[in-house]
């Protein structure tokens, strides 16, 4: 790493202000800062030093993504062997290599369009790069279908980085969270591309045996077939977005982020909260309607409702900062993600329309928190005058 750091320290001169390639300090910036933290003292003031910067936060965020990412692929391939028929005879690497070609092109086009825009708005405005994207990259592939179109991967992350970052100042000022208005923004602008049966498998221009259906089981339990496989819901080999169909991948993520101290686990926590009361309360009146009369528990190892909890949620820009916000805040998005997946049956997901409806509220919720904690102190002051 030596000769690394060397280039860059002997580059630096040539990118400073007024050198011919000034133009170029954000990106040289950037890249340093990327594999090594910066020789920066403080000359007056307090402050705090810490070697736990943004860089580092993004990236053990990274790092709990990689079990899901890594279960992702292989479900990838487990889906496309199982479809054509051929499973049997697939062995491990095969079916991982498989779905390990198909996700990659999904992440080299997020980072290359989202960076690349991150870039072009860092010099443009003369400021450093912002880490936050380091997230988003490896967020927006993870919660898309296999079958969607490269391209129309490249539009919905410029669309979030743009509309979602950029116009409100970049990393730190986003009011939702942006891998999931890129989702949003496909879901609205090509549903056929993002929902029905054919989007979650892959054939690779093969054909699926007769009988094989692509029916993710959250969409079978909102046709009135709940018929689960509770182990492989859990592990993860079912029909559904790349990086949301195992929950024992998602909680060894969200072991990760709660034992890091880099995820609130108090809105991990009162998610799942939410979600078992909206699920109980429903079975109180379910009658015949069968998604409905479903537990609770089999909520949280179909669609994205545990990947939302432990990833999106806990995003700490666009939630809530108070802690009693975070319990409210969490728990009203369990209550609605399962509230819109049961009810609206003309969409049978709900934690993505959940987790940006409270993003939305995030800063009102914290604001209701603050004022009555100052109300309570000022109470306080006037008993003891």
């Amino acid at each position: 790493m030596k000769f690394i750091q060397k280039f860059f320290e002997d580059t630096k001169p040539y990118v400073q202000k007024g050198a011919k390639y000034h133009w170029l300090h954000s990106v040289h910036d950037g890249m340093f800062t990327l594999f090594f933290v910066q020789k920066n003292t403080s000359k007056s003031g307090s402050h705090i030093h810490d070697f736990i910067d943004l860089k580092r936060t993004m990236g053990i965020v990274v790092l709990a993504l990689i079990p899901a990412l890594l279960m992702g692929m292989y479900n990838t391939g487990y889906q496309h062997f199982a479809a054509v028929g051929e499973l049997a005879s697939a062995s491990f690497w095969q079916i991982f290599f498989y779905g390990f070609l198909r996700v990659l092109p999904f992440i080299m086009v997020s980072y290359i369009v989202g960076l690349g825009i991150e870039f072009v708005f860092a010099q443009l405005r003369g400021h450093e790069i912002q880490e936050g994207f380091l997230v988003s990259g490896i967020l927006i592939p993870l919660i898309m279908p296999i079958n969607t179109p490269l391209w129309m991967v490249a539009i919905s992350t410029a669309f979030a980085v743009v509309f979602v970052k950029e116009v409100f100042g970049g990393t730190g000022m986003n009011i939702w969270n942006p891998a999931l208005v890129a989702r949003a923004f496909l879901f609205f602008a090509y549903p056929s591309q993002m929902s029905g049966d054919s989007v979650w498998v892959s054939l690779g221009g093969q054909k699926a045996i007769d009988g094989f259906s692509g029916a993710t089981p959250m969409a079978e339990a909102a046709a009135g077939h709940p018929n689960i496989d509770i182990w492989n819901s859990f592990i993860g080999l079912i029909p559904g977005s790349i990086g949301e169909t195992s929950t024992l991948a998602i909680l060894i993520g969200a072991a990760i982020l709660v034992i890091t101290g880099i995820g609130s686990w108090k809105i991990i926590v009162s998610t799942f909260a939410g979600g078992a009361a909206m699920g109980l309360l429903l079975n109180t009146f379910a009658g015949n309607n069968l998604y409905m009369a479903l537990p609770f528990w089999e909520h949280f190892i179909i669609g994205g409702f545990a990947f939302g909890a432990v990833f999106m949620a806990t995003d700490p820009v666009s939630g809530t900062q108070t802690e009693k916000g975070k319990w409210i805040y969490g728990f009203l998005i369990g209550v609605l993600a399962i509230m819109i997946r049961v009810v609206n049956p003309a969409y049978p997901e709900g934690m993505m329309l959940a987790i940006l409806l409270m993003n939305t509220f995030a800063p009102l919720i914290d604001h209701y928190i603050v004022e009555g904690s100052i109300k309570k102190r000022m109470k306080r002051v006037k008993v003891k005058a």
